[in-house]
């Protein structure tokens, strides 16, 4: 492994060179020397200083992106070579969407450290976007997405369906109703997503679906944050059932009786390349066959 790439990357995110150096068991001259060759090597300054914290220039910001995905190809070459003792073990950095990896994937860990307690998970929350770009970047081995998420680059693999519904706090007018028309869901402020979002995405495409375009829309960065304001009242939102399980069972949601749903996605799979390690390989088996969504 090219120890200045390394030695760079951890001043970058420790955010100055005593707490790198503590990261790498160094003396912090050490780092500081490691920092500068690196530096001559490219003949520029990588690093703006100060007595506090270090920050990335424009010139660090491209070797920082790429000594990301270096390393990690670094990482997954070794890991391939020690599969060739066929066991499952070693590190294995796993990306995950919000409804999948803060509902989901946690019965999924659970199960995996029972079964193979030597794969030791490093665990990444994002939304879908971020998550696929992480995958691209070789900064995660394996990505678990919400929705239709397209990039030739990558392998998308469809392996279990979510059902979604519209709801609302049990005290809004529209939980009332038997049935909910179209331009009474016009009318109402909906609460969605950022972009990027799986959630985001499918609430987009079920506007487009039933030609509505809602008169008041507002974006919220956080799942939880979304239900605590419909649960106080404020408008109606397209959340995942696995999201919804506890507030429904208090009484807190209902979802809104709509002609047409629930609504469906799919979770998918995303890969960056078709090697695999054997730790690798069993989690996507246990992620294809464990049935932790219902």
């Amino acid at each position: 492994m090219d120890q200045h790439l390394l030695v760079f990357v951890t001043v970058v995110e420790k955010g100055n060179f005593s707490r790198a150096a503590e990261e790498l068991h160094m003396t912090q001259p050490a780092v500081s020397q490691y920092i500068q060759m690196l530096e001559r090597t490219y003949g520029t300054k990588l690093l703006d200083r100060t007595n506090k914290f270090v920050r990335l220039n424009k010139a660090g910001e491209i070797i920082y992106y790429h000594a990301k995905e270096i390393l990690g190809l670094y990482s997954k070459m070794q890991n391939l070579v020690d599969d060739l003792t066929n066991r499952a073990s070693g590190p294995l950095s796993i990306g995950a969407s919000y409804t999948f990896g803060e509902y989901v994937l946690p019965h999924f860990i659970a199960k995996l450290h029972e079964k193979f307690p030597l794969i030791k998970p490093r665990i990444i929350i994002g939304n879908t976007k971020e998550i696929a770009e992480l995958v691209m970047g070789h900064q995660l081995d394996v990505g678990i997405i919400e929705g239709d998420y397209k990039d030739s680059k990558l392998t998308v693999e469809p392996f279990a369906e979510d059902i979604m519904y519209v709801i609302a706090s049990t005290k809004h007018h529209l939980a009332q109703k038997k049935e909910v028309s179209i331009s009474d869901l016009e009318e109402e402020t909906w609460i969605v997503r950022e972009l990027g979002s799986g959630t985001r995405m499918a609430a987009e495409k079920i506007f487009r679906h039933m030609s509505i375009a809602p008169k008041d829309v507002m974006e919220f960065g956080s799942t939880q944050l979304i239900k605590e304001t419909v649960e106080s009242g404020l408008g109606i939102t397209l959340l995942s059932q696995l999201t919804i399980r506890k507030e429904m069972s208090m009484g807190l949601l209902k979802i809104i009786p709509i002609v047409g749903t629930p609504f469906k996605r799919k979770f998918s799979i995303v890969l960056r390349t078709s090697f695999k390690t054997k730790a690798l390989e069993v989690f996507i088996d246990l992620l294809k066959n464990y049935d932790a969504l219902n």
